[in-house]
């Protein structure tokens, strides 16, 4: 049997000194083979970023040490490599693309540098050479137009043309290992599809392992060879990749499958997982998971499970379900079961908000008296319409105008022409205190929660600075009454009320927000992208919260994602923007199943299946978005589109279908 490439032998690290230091990677041992891809699954805070960051030694100093065990590479112990020799192995036999490219990139030198760089190190490649060899790498990993974004710099490009950039990096030093750390967060499905597509043909060329970092179990059933699932510094399952997905064996793996949203769900409360991941400063007397288990009993928390393998699956799972010599009590029913949600209300189907031919221009001045030669068409001319406690999605590819339809809808920018209508009154018309009158009754909540709390106020300042600007209680003790009411209707305990934005987890965060937006008693609240960085079981939790709060208040949501399956599980109505405007329209259901544009056809077909070895094509779009500032004549969508006709290129396609379901489609006319 040949040697592994990469093998870790129970690897243990810890951060910081005394009674502060935590474990973040405690006994950890696994191995990968050259040319698989090696998936690395769990929620933030488990320890996947530091086991990758071990095996490069690039842990936080001073107070980051690997403190046991080994790292392997092709037989070669890194842990007892000279600093000198080991920046021989980063880079050159082990790359890493780290989680944002954006932090990783340095803004003051041109792509072009960035990549030089990598290949004077490692490949002693310098001046023509060096170019010629950067022109391949970008051309390789997709990047149109390589002469030009050769001499420009990262604030220039798009999110997944940075995220390329970081793959070019690595792949510069043709290294042995690539460790991919969440490559494809908050990326759009159908540029996540493109950079996937592009680790998977490039390992087939070069016939490189991949360590794949990720809690997407979409993208792990259609990379990984095996999969491991990480919980608080350790291993709590490994497996192949079919075996895993047939029959996860550990109940937080378990866990991970039921906080999927679908359109199975839509009636049920998601199963989530309570709690967080503990914190990783003290000694466990026994399974570490035994606090947020629903199958724990008084064994778990008094026994340190042991690493329990089926032999003829070669199936290893640290639980005492799993081991033969542990007699686990009767099965009872699950302590939580899906409760099913009732319809949100009793609704007539009219319209709490209309918005028709909304558009939100920006000018382009240039020149010494700052002329108007241009505008950028961010929103050009959209129309919907939400009921009373319903839900309309609006989705699209990043660029796409969404997050500004939503704040042009709130009047926090204003429009440039158009009508928005809530509950009878036209809102592009009221200024000064009219419109701020109003604003109790429409909130907005941000897609990142940290940056839009003031981190020097705390949270239940927060929360109650919207009921001090709309006068909504009297006395600081009534405010201070209701703050602690919302953070227990969001799921926080009222004592947190004091605390800061940054002691809080992502989720919490979210929570607090949510209860920030509730505070003024809204009636509509946009959503923007509330969800795309969480883990998918926090994620399960802020969604069972936001339709728990619809069922409960009679809610309206616009939600503004680009995570389909979400749309499926939350969603009544789904809109599909484009370029500024909506082409499609209809029931989330209908649209999903039987989508009639070509752009939410590769929308849908650029989800990542759980179902390993899914068949479904996967239609790719070929560029990148064009500029709102100069958008393609006729169809916007004409140049990306595989269907397009030489009458898309003259001519917007005018609106077909009936009334439910809308397209603007030449090819359903």
């Amino acid at each position: 049997m040949s040697r592994p490439l990469i093998k870790l032998q129970d690897l243990s690290v810890r951060i910081g000194y005394g009674d502060k230091a935590i474990r973040p990677v405690d006994g950890v041992s696994f191995e990968i083979n050259r040319g698989e891809t090696f998936a690395l699954l769990g929620e933030s805070g488990c320890g996947k970023s530091m086991t990758a960051l071990s095996i490069l030694r690039l842990l936080p100093q001073p107070a980051g040490r690997i403190t046991g065990g080994h790292v392997y590479l092709d037989g070669e112990d890194l842990t007892a490599l000279p600093e000198l020799e080991m920046r021989q192995v980063r880079g050159r036999r082990v790359a890493m693309i780290f989680q944002e490219p954006m932090t990783s990139l340095n803004p003051v030198l041109t792509i072009g540098d960035q990549i030089g760089e990598t290949l004077r190190q490692h490949q002693q490649l310098k001046g023509q050479a060096a170019r010629e060899r950067v022109l391949e790498l970008l051309d390789a990993v997709g990047i149109p137009d390589v002469q030009r974004r050769y001499v420009e710099y990262p604030h220039q490009l798009s999110g997944g043309m940075k995220q390329r950039i970081m793959i070019a990096i690595a792949l510069a030093g043709e290294p042995d290992l690539l460790i991919a750390d969440e490559p494809t967060t908050a990326l759009d499905v159908t540029i996540q599809a493109q950079v996937l597509e592009l680790l998977q043909k490039i390992q087939q060329e070069t016939h490189m392992a991949i360590m794949l970092i990720t809690h997407d179990l979409g993208i792990v059933a259609g990379m990984a060879d095996r999969v491991a699932v990480m919980y608080a510094g350790q291993l709590v399952e490994e497996a192949s990749r079919n075996r895993f997905f047939a029959e996860a064996r550990h109940p937080y793996s378990q866990r991970l499958f039921e906080s999927l949203p679908d359109v199975g769900k839509r009636d049920h409360a998601l199963r989530t997982i309570p709690g967080f991941v503990p914190a990783l400063d003290h000694d466990f007397a026994g399974c570490r998971f035994a606090q947020r288990c629903d199958q724990a009993w008084d064994y778990c928390h008094s026994h340190v499970p042991s690493w329990s393998i089926e032999t003829d699956h070669h199936h290893h799972v640290r639980c005492h379900l799993a081991d033969e010599n542990v007699i686990a009590p009767p099965v009872s029913e699950a302590r939580e079961t899906a409760l099913r949600h009732a319809a949100a209300g009793q609704h007539n189907g009219e319209a709490l908000l209309d918005v028709n031919d909304l558009k939100v221009h920006f000018p382009i001045h240039k020149g010494v008296f700052k002329h108007v030669v241009g505008h950028v068409y961010a929103v050009d001319g959209i129309s919907l319409s939400i009921p009373r406690g319903r839900t309309l999605a609006l989705v699209g590819e990043s660029g796409c105008g969404k997050t500004t339809a939503g704040m042009g809808i709130l009047q926090l920018l204003r429009p440039s022409a158009g009508s928005v209508r809530f509950d009878g009154t036209e809102l592009t018309g009221l200024k000064g205190e009219r419109l701020r009158r109003r604003r109790s009754d429409f909130q907005f909540i941000f897609q990142d929660p940290y940056s839009s709390m003031n981190p020097r106020m705390r949270v239940g300042d927060i929360v109650e600075e919207g009921m001090i600007a709309q006068r909504i209680t009297k006395t600081r003790q009534e405010r201070r009454q209701r703050v602690e009411k919302l953070f227990a209707q969001v799921g926080l305990s009222p004592d947190h009320v004091h605390r800061y934005p940054h002691e809080f987890s992502g989720g919490q965060r979210q929570r607090i927000c949510i209860a920030r937006a509730l505070a003024v008693d809204p009636r509509l609240v946009v959503c923007d992208e509330p969800t795309s960085a969480l883990d998918v079981s926090v994620q399960a939790q802020i969604l069972n919260l936001l339709k728990q709060l619809q069922n409960e208040l009679g809610l309206s949501y616009l939600f503004i994602t680009h995570n389909l399956s979400v749309v499926a599980y939350l969603a009544d109505r789904v809109a599909v923007m484009y370029l500024g405007r909506i082409v499609e329209e209809g029931p989330v259901a209908e649209v999903l199943e039987r989508p009639l544009h070509p752009y939410t056809r590769a929308l849908i077909s650029a989800i990542p299946q759980v179902e390993p070895d899914s068949r479904r094509e996967i239609i790719r779009l070929e560029g990148d978005m064009p500029s709102p500032a100069n958008p393609p004549s006729g169809c916007h969508f004409h140049p990306r589109c595989p269907s397009a006709m030489p009458e898309c290129r003259e001519h917007y396609p005018g609106e077909t279908g009936s009334t439910e379901h809308r397209v603007r489609c030449f090819l359903h006319r």
